[in-house]
């Protein structure tokens, strides 16, 4: 039997800390809906102590949202979990999302302080935030950098404090795929309390690493996988949910599954992108204007004759219209002659071969050539043939 992977949307959280993208409360109720509809089972909401308007939005998305969960950030601090646990006043289900840095980096360097301190910070937390009568994650940051056995005592100390779900963060995408997937399975196989909660996994992209070691995170006993729409995020971004959830559903072996409603993955990706003022990289995976274009002749052949010959993944499934046959001067004659006899017309033989040498004239000048140009090259080649 499949295991479900909780999806943990933080678009409106991690991804909204990236500059130039802030939404107003409004937009972001746009979006909690359409993450409502797309199947997320965790909204990140916001951060609620760091300003009003993140308040305000927290406050109206547990308003807004029946299904998922609404989740509110927090420091491991008294008056952040009093403000979210304000703001969560009106959640269906509401979660409060604290923790503390879990490396050595972080707590020498940002906390100026020592393990023990950490440890008994982090506990007091989660059991503070129990208090409050709302789920608890916490969240061990820079666990990727963490000493392993000091982060087992952390989690094991967390989930006997009453931690739900436990967070293991790669904060600087510094893991490597095998290295963090060993990460979980330490854990699993260390903290005896693990079957408690629910690990979670927190990938940044700053080595283009957030996806696969999300993944590994999975397939080494992971359940709960946070991310963002189109991968958006602190500096590189984080782990893209449309790259996670079509992974899974095309690997049947991983016997894994999501709630993810995939067909409408473009369309929430084009509105966050406009909302966001955020465009999507053309080459970017599952949503980028390429992910299913065709501009090479030995592929445009391949995908004409059978399209599982260079798509794995039917753009309807992810609601992209269709796939695309751009022409340009690398393009060969089997998409030429489609593209044409798409516009009515019908050559082969040694017409096709005039075409195909005007065509490429047109190409290394013009760089893709569209419908407008086919008319013309056909027009001209009428009176030719005259």
């Amino acid at each position: 039997m499949a295991d479900k992977i909780q999806i943990f949307d933080t678009t409106l959280r991690d991804g909204e800390q990236v500059p130039g993208c802030q939404l107003k409360t409004e937009e972001k109720l746009m979006v909690a809906r359409e993450l409502e509809a797309l199947g997320v089972d965790v909204i990140e909401a916001g951060f609620p102590i760091s300003s009003p308007g993140d308040f305000l939005s927290v406050v109206e998305i547990s308003k807004a949202v029946k299904e998922p969960v609404v989740c509110g950030l927090t420091r491991a601090k008294k008056e952040d979990i009093d403000v979210a646990a304000e703001a969560l006043h009106h959640a269906k289900r509401g979660r409060i999302h604290t923790g503390i840095g879990a490396s050595d980096v972080h707590i020498k360097h940002k906390f100026r302080s020592t393990r023990e301190q950490v440890l008994e910070q982090g506990v007091w937390a989660v059991q503070y935030a129990k208090s409050k009568g709302y789920e608890v994650e916490f969240y061990a940051e820079d666990a990727g950098r963490a000493d392993l056995p000091f982060l087992a005592q952390l989690i094991e100390s967390v989930i006997a404090a009453g931690a739900d779900v436990v967070n293991i963060p790669d904060t600087t995408g510094y893991c490597l795929p095998h290295l963090y997937g060993r990460r979980i399975q330490y854990l699993v196989e260390h903290v005896k309390n693990i079957d408690r909660a629910v690990i979670s996994v927190h990938c940044h992209n700053d080595l283009g690493m957030a996806t696969a070691n999300t993944l590994a995170g999975l397939i080494n006993g992971a359940r709960q996988a946070e991310v963002t729409i189109n991968g958006i995020g602190e500096r590189a971004g984080n782990t893209s949910l449309e790259e996670v959830a079509m992974a899974i559903k095309t690997h049947k072996d991983l016997n894994l599954y999501t709630n993810i409603k995939s067909e409408r993955i473009f369309e929430i990706s084009n509105l966050v992108s406009e909302l966001m003022r955020m465009p999507v990289q053309p080459n970017k995976a599952i949503v980028g204007r390429n992910a299913f274009a065709h501009s090479s002749g030995i592929h445009q052949d391949g995908f004409l004759k059978h399209a599982e010959n260079y798509e794995i993944i039917n753009p309807a499934d992810v609601g992209v219209p269709s796939s695309s046959i751009v022409l340009t001067a690398r393009s060969g004659r089997a998409a030429l002659r489609h593209r044409v006899e798409q516009l009515g017309y019908h050559v082969q033989g040694e017409e096709l071969n005039q075409l195909y040498e005007n065509f490429l004239l047109v190409a290394d000048e013009k760089g893709n050539v569209e419908n407008d140009d086919l008319h013309v090259l056909m027009a001209n080649q009428a009176v030719l043939a005259r």
